[in-house]
């Protein structure tokens, strides 16, 4: 029975993978519709102002015929400046208005917020499916805790969307959960063992749960902080009127706003995994006799912890709000993976529960 609930668990699985690749590329295609609107709102307004600037050539020449006859300095004698960056500004308004009308949205999105519903349905029977083979959480190795790890960072996803309209994060999310699960089913399957002495302990739903709450934020946040530098790269070609790339990012809030986004949820990845660290270290101390150790995940999860510390205070500092902040964020996000995807792997110590 045990060993039937497990296939059957591995097989929703891949059911789920499956229609998260139909999702991620309903996503993507939605990116595609947004900047073909860009691109179509652009070629609407730049005819209009080609003719513009075709006139302003016979315009100076008979400002500097009439400059001559008086002898007086002609205003007209410099091209006009800025005229490429006036015109972007003017496409980017009237790209922002059609987004906050819902111009842009596109049944591509909603099929692909609708697929990732239904993959997190099967996602969410298959690890139930496995914690009754089990007979006990389902996060107890690194297959487990892949399986409820990316579980819930898409749950997260979700409900984030009933607070604020952040499905085009979609592509990045549903994206991450693939190549993570992905990894997961090529390197990390195991089947259903029992659990460790030092397993054995109502911390392992506490430490855990908050451990996987908190990863789900932060990567929420890194989604956003990566897309706010690209918006802030786009907003400085546009103010130095230069060519633009990743049309999207058009029919997108702007840097500053992503960026407010991605500090309050980091905010609260930042509490989670706080908490993470208190109940591991109360966990330490029944299971090994102390609170702290300096094994290589409990030094890991401090160095976390510390970075989104400083990610926190500089963001609340002046002089560390933009593109220094995101990537603070970034490297947060990627000592967390590299907590979960090298020091659980390769490193050896007290937290050696990959089960591999």
């Amino acid at each position: 029975m045990t060993e039937t609930l497990s296939q059957l668990s591995t097989v929703f699985i891949y059911v789920a993978m499956g229609v998260y690749a139909a999702a991620f590329i309903a996503f993507a295609l939605d990116l595609a519709r947004r900047g073909a609107r860009v691109t179509a709102v652009e070629a609407a307004s730049v005819p209009s102002a080609v003719a513009r600037r075709s006139a302003v050539p016979a315009q100076v020449g008979a400002s500097r015929t009439i400059t001559a006859d008086t002898g007086g300095p002609s205003p007209d004698d410099a091209p006009p400046s800025s005229a490429l960056g006036r015109l972007s500004s003017r496409i980017s308004t009237r790209i922002e208005d059609d987004v906050m009308n819902g111009s842009v949205s596109s049944a591509s999105i909603r099929w692909a917020f609708t697929l990732t519903i239904i993959g997190f349905a099967f996602h969410l029977v298959a690890t139930v499916l496995r914690g009754i083979a089990a007979a006990r959480v389902p996060w107890a190795n690194m297959w487990e805790f892949s399986m409820t790890g990316t579980l819930v960072i898409i749950g997260v996803f979700l409900v984030a969307n009933l607070k604020w309209d952040i499905k085009y994060l979609g592509t990045f999310i549903v994206g991450l959960v693939l190549v993570l699960q992905g990894i997961a089913l090529l390197r990390y399957y195991v089947p259903v063992v029992p659990l460790q002495p030092a397993l054995q302990s109502y911390w392992l739903v506490i430490h855990i749960i908050v451990a996987v709450l908190g990863t789900a934020f932060f990567a929420l946040g890194f989604a956003l902080s990566g897309l706010q530098l690209l918006q802030y790269r786009r907003e400085r070609q546009i103010a130095e009127s230069r060519p633009q790339q990743f049309r999207f990012l058009g029919t997108l809030p702007s840097s500053v706003a992503l960026e407010n986004l991605a500090y309050r949820i980091n905010i609260v990845g930042f509490i989670a995994w706080t908490f993470t660290l208190i109940a591991g270290a109360i966990w330490a101390e029944k299971a090994w006799g102390r609170y702290w150790g300096w094994d290589t995940k409990e030094v890991w999860t401090f160095i976390i912890w510390v970075i989104y510390a400083g990610y926190i205070h500089a963001r609340a500092t002046r002089g560390w709000r933009g593109s220094r902040s995101a990537w603070l964020a970034i490297i947060g996000f990627a000592a967390v993976l590299f907590n979960f995807g090298v020091v659980n792997v390769f490193f050896k110590g007290l937290h050696a529960y990959s089960g591999l």
